[in-house]
């Protein structure tokens, strides 16, 4: 049975009816000292040192008289040895990888690596201090007053997940207070709130959030790591979206007061906030990196170590290094992490980076029981959380959809190129039955809300450039285009790129309508990405993790006076799509399946298909047909005999609302490239 009190290691403020008391617990079982190291202010060098006692492998010290906003590090000694796995460099000042609050990033720096420059990273030793290029940590007063609210505990059923980042989504908008924008303020500010309703989001997805380095590559490169899957604290919410931490302003823990403030308003507008976490490596790199936290504290303890070769990391990440949690150190900070996030700062919710990392064993083997996965599920402080999960890495064996725990929603990738493959004409009509469906051949005891599905996210195109560009744009990221996915399965209609062709652009609003509408009318869990519904594009870039500035940050001058027409249009459009999704119950996430026919309403033919009917089953009175026609030419479809169809929505134009319209005939044309939802009542069948 795990320990339940490794979310109270690190150094904490605790106040009683003495006043405050500095405690710190720092679990280090192979150092031979740990000090702790205060500091005046933030960019202070003169250190006051204090050295802590080891009580079983954790290195603990109650310091009563303290008060919230001491800014600290540490620093721990022990032995150099990277062919046994330790480096111990008290020379260097190290991030404590419990703090509830850090200044910053470091600063791109010599002194924080371990060894001299230019010479061999597991045999030269560096006695630099690196104290000058360290950001520093900060206790901080957890008290919030929360005004009584709490999470909507929205069900997986009702749920429909924005994914989006904190800064590029609110760095342009007009309405947020300058000083807001980019930070969790201006998500939590009132015009930010109001289009999620409208778009009828139940929960935000934010890219990671934890406190971020930046890697040595980009530095030099003059980019930043704006994704944020570069984690250097897992307690200390990201300095940067604080509206103190944009200019280095932390004193006493500012970014966390705004996280929980953020928190609470989504909270009272019905909105849920799930977090995206990067729990399988950290920002130290490969063996070569710098050292920051875990490499100083306990490299052996927290890092996958090969059991020849230790100078090295076993990197099943693509990062450099995998945390790892098959051991006692890794796993305690990982649920430590989680717990804190739920109980003291309010989510809802994670989205698992690279989970089948999570759940390697000590031979490095993916198990769906693994002791991480098993020490969740019994953890009553995460009983009720939203659990997702990518559910690839790039170890052997990796890619393991369909195979993460029990509970646990999965990004579906598959979802997202089969819907991406019949709308641009090819064959897949078979397959998106399946996807549509919830996916029951990959999730067979999930059902079907075991698919988070999406058809774009934050890694890849934009919605808009899935329907412009047929080939990646990534020269910004200086890396001569090799950078980001090659299989993108996007169209152009006839142009690379930006165009003022009436006709292409016209085909372009059309895909994009036809695959959101296609994904609102499936099982499984939606996911849309912040700015699809505004139109914004990256250029072509399906790959901007390094892109702070406006190739990412999502463009809201669409809702102003002199915003494109075309582009107004698609967002009603989209907030349309919201209402349907909640006020059909026919396309409930969690329904039996529809039954597939082909246009004649006969079953589908074995080969390739371009065309299908989908028949929702009955539910509270009426019925739901969805036609498609994934070709280049008109297809008439056979309705079924009965009570009078409605047409509810179609993707030919851009619909208004309206009342749905009565189909005449016992047969519906459908134009090329196009699909149409219909209703009944069934009662008058």
């Amino acid at each position: 049975m795990e320990r339940k009190s490794f979310d109270a290691y690190g150094v904490q403020m605790h106040r009683d009816g003495n006043g405050w008391t500095c405690r710190a617990a720092i679990p280090a079982a192979n150092a031979s000292g740990v000090e702790l190291c205060f500091y005046e202010h933030a960019d202070s060098l003169t250190e006051c040192r204090f050295a802590l006692s080891q009580d079983r492998g954790v290195w603990r010290a109650e310091i009563p008289g303290l008060t919230p906003g001491l800014f600290y590090g540490l620093r721990v000694h022990g032995p150099f040895e990277p062919q046994k796995g330790h480096r111990f460099n008290s020379a260097k000042l190290l991030v404590d990888p419990w703090a509830r609050a850090i200044t910053g990033e470091p600063r791109h720096d010599p002194s924080l690596y371990g060894y001299k420059p230019g010479q061999d990273p597991g045999r030269s030793f560096s006695s630099t201090d690196s104290a000058a290029a360290m950001p520093r940590c900060v206790t901080i007063d957890p008290s919030f007053d929360w005004q009584g609210v709490t999470s909507p505990q929205t069900p997986w059923r009702d749920t429909l997940i924005y994914e989006c980042h904190v800064r590029g989504f609110t760095m342009r908008h007009p309405e947020v207070e300058p000083q807001h924008r980019g930070t969790y303020l201006g998500l939590a500010s009132p015009p930010v709130i109001e289009h999620l309703q409208k778009l009828g989001v139940t929960a935000v997805e934010l890219l990671p959030c934890h406190q971020i380095a930046r890697e040595p590559h980009l530095h030099e490169k003059g980019l930043a790591n704006y994704w944020g899957y570069s984690t250097l604290g897992y307690f200390a919410p990201h300095a940067g979206y604080c509206t103190a931490g944009r200019d280095g302003g932390i004193s006493s823990g500012e970014q966390v007061r705004e996280w929980k403030t953020m928190v609470r308003e989504l909270h009272r507008a019905g909105i849920e906030v799930i977090l995206d976490v990067v729990y399988n490596h950290t920002a130290e790199a490969g063996f070569d990196g710098p050292t920051l936290s875990l490499r100083g504290l306990d490299n052996q303890g927290y890092y996958r170590l090969p059991q020849r070769n230790r100078r090295r990391y076993i990197d099943v990440t693509g990062c450099g290094n995998t945390l790892d949690t098959s051991r006692r150190p890794g796993r305690e900070l990982v649920l430590g992490s989680l717990r804190y996030w739920v109980r003291e700062m309010g989510v809802d919710g994670f989205r698992f980076d690279l989970a089948p990392t999570l759940g390697r064993d000590e031979r490095g083997q993916f198990d769906t029981y693994a002791a991480l996965f098993q020490a969740i599920a019994q953890d009553p402080v995460l009983a009720d959380v939203k659990w997702t999960a990518e559910p690839w890495d790039v170890g052997p064996g990796g890619y393991r959809l369909g195979g993460m725990p029990n509970g646990w929603p999965e990004w579906n990738d598959r979802y997202r190129d089969t819907v991406r493959t019949f709308w641009r004409g090819d064959n897949g009509g078979h397959e998106l039955v399946q996807r549509i469906s919830g996916s029951p051949d990959i999730f067979p005891n999930k059902g079907s809300l075991g698919s988070v599905s999406f058809v774009a996210c934050h890694d890849g195109y934009t919605l808009r450039d899935l329907t412009s560009y047929e080939a990646k744009h990534n020269a910004a990221n200086l890396e001569n285009n090799r950078d980001g996915h090659n299989h993108n399965l996007g169209c152009n209609w006839g142009v690379e790129g930006e165009t003022s062709d009436s006709r292409i652009l016209a085909a372009r609003r059309r895909h994009r309508r036809n695959v959101l509408t296609t994904l609102y009318c499936s099982r499984g869990v939606p996911m849309i990405s912040h700015g699809d519904e505004l139109g914004r594009t990256q250029g072509g870039n399906n790959n901007a993790y390094c892109q702070d500035n406006e190739t990412s940050w999502v463009d809201w001058s669409v809702l102003g006076p002199d915003g494109d027409a075309d582009e107004k249009a698609w967002l009603a459009f989209v907030q349309r799509l919201g209402r349907l999704r909640r006020d059909l119950p026919g396309l409930a996430s969690d329904g039996e399946p529809p039954i597939a026919t082909s246009a004649a309403g006969h079953d589908l033919p074995p080969g390739d298909i371009h065309t299908l009917a989908l028949r929702y089953p009955r539910k509270n009175g009426e019925e739901l047909l969805l036609l498609l026609n994934g070709c280049g030419v008109s297809v008439p479809f056979d309705l079924p005999d009965g009570a009078p169809w409605h047409e509810f929505l179609e993707t030919v134009s851009e619909p208004a609302e309206n009342e749905p319209v009565e189909i005449p005939a016992s047969q519906l044309v459908v134009e090329p490239f196009s699909l149409h939802l219909l209703r009944r009542n069934v009662n008058d069948c």
